[in-house]
C-alpha cells in the first residue's frame, strides 16, 4: 500500500538510534534521510514541522518478535506506551507491543497469523484527525487515482483506506490530531500521477507540487503532492522501473 512514509523528527542522531535499536541499520542513509525499507525519518524546516501524535506499526513475523522488538527498547531506555500482549479489542488474533519515539509518536510491532510473518514493513498507521468527514471525503476524492478503498469500520469515529494488506486508520477522537506526516503511495503510470493531482485540485484541496519527474530522486522518479485536510503531505508516485 505504501510507498514509504516520511516523518520530520526533533533530533535526527536520536531518532536514528532509536529505530536501528528496534529495525536494525538503515537500508538507505544519506545527508537528508535515513530509510529502513518504506519508512523514513527526515530533519524538520521551516515549511515541514516536526511530526507529532501519529502511530506507525511495523510487521512482526512471531509474537517472540513482537516481544523482541519492544525489550530492545526498554533496555535502551525507551519509554513504553503499552506491554507486548494480545489485544483482541482490535482482532482475535492481534499481539502488538508499543513504545513512544523520541518526539512522543507511538510505534508499534504487531504480529498477526496470516498477515505479518513478512516481517517489515510497515503494517499499518493510525492518524488522527480534526474532522473525519472532511478526511474521508478527501480520501474518496483520491482514492480510485491510487487504486485504494475506503472503507467502513467497526466504530463510527474512524474509517480505513486500504490496500491489499496493509491499511491506514483515519479517526477522531479526544486525542491530538496527527500533524506533519508525508504519506506517499506507488501507482503503476506516470497518468495515474496526473489523475492523483487532477482529481484533487479540481475538488479543491490544495496543490503542494504538482505531475513530474523529480530527478533528485533519482532518474524517472514522477510524483504528484497535495495536502490533506490536516495539512499532512500526500503523494501519488510512480518510480518508472
Amino acid at each position: 500500500m505504501f510507498d514509504h512514509v516520511e516523518i520530520r523528527v526533533s533530533d535526527r542522531e536520536a531518532s536514528r538510534r532509536f529505530y536501528t535499536t528496534l529495525l536494525g541499520e538503515p537500508t538507505f542513509t544519506d545527508d537528508e534521510l535515513d530509510e529502513w525499507l518504506d519508512f523514513a525519518i527526515v530533519e524538520p524546516d521551516d515549511e515541514h514541522p516536526v511530526t507529532r501524535n501519529l502511530h506507525v506499526a511495523f510487521a512482526a513475523r512471531s509474537r517472540d518478535d513482537v516481544d523482541a522488538f519492544w525489550q530492545r527498547a526498554v533496555d535502551a531506555g525507551y519509554r513504553s506506551d503499552g506491554e507486548p500482549g494480545p489485544r483482541p479489542v482490535y482482532t482475535p488474533d492481534y499481539y502488538g507491543g508499543f513504545l513512544l519515539d523520541p518526539d512522543g509518536n507511538s510505534v508499534e510491532a504487531v504480529h498477526r497469523p496470516g498477515r505479518t510473518e513478512s516481517g517489515p514493513p510497515i503494517d499499518h498507521l493510525w492518524i488522527r484527525v480534526g474532522d473525519l468527514t472532511a478526511s474521508r471525503r478527501f480520501y474518496e476524492t483520491v482514492a480510485p487515482a491510487l487504486g485504494l478503498t475506503v472503507g467502513d469500520a467497526r466504530f463510527p469515529d474512524m474509517f480505513p483506506l486500504a490496500g491489499r494488506q496493509r491499511h491506514a486508520m483515519f479517526v477522531h477522537d479526544e486525542r491530538p490530531r496527527t500533524e506533519n506526516v508525508h504519506l506517499a503511495f506507488p501507482v503503476p503510470t506516470d497518468e495515474a500521477v496526473a489523475e492523483f493531482h487532477r482529481a484533487a485540485t479540481a475538488a479543491g484541496y490544495r496543490d503542494n507540487g504538482g505531475p513530474g519527474e523529480r530527478p533528485q530522486y533519482h532518474p524517472g522518479y514522477v510524483g504528484a503532492f497535495v495536502l490533506d485536510p490536516d495539512g499532512n503531505n500526500i503523494e501519488a508516485v510512480n518510480h518508472n522501473r
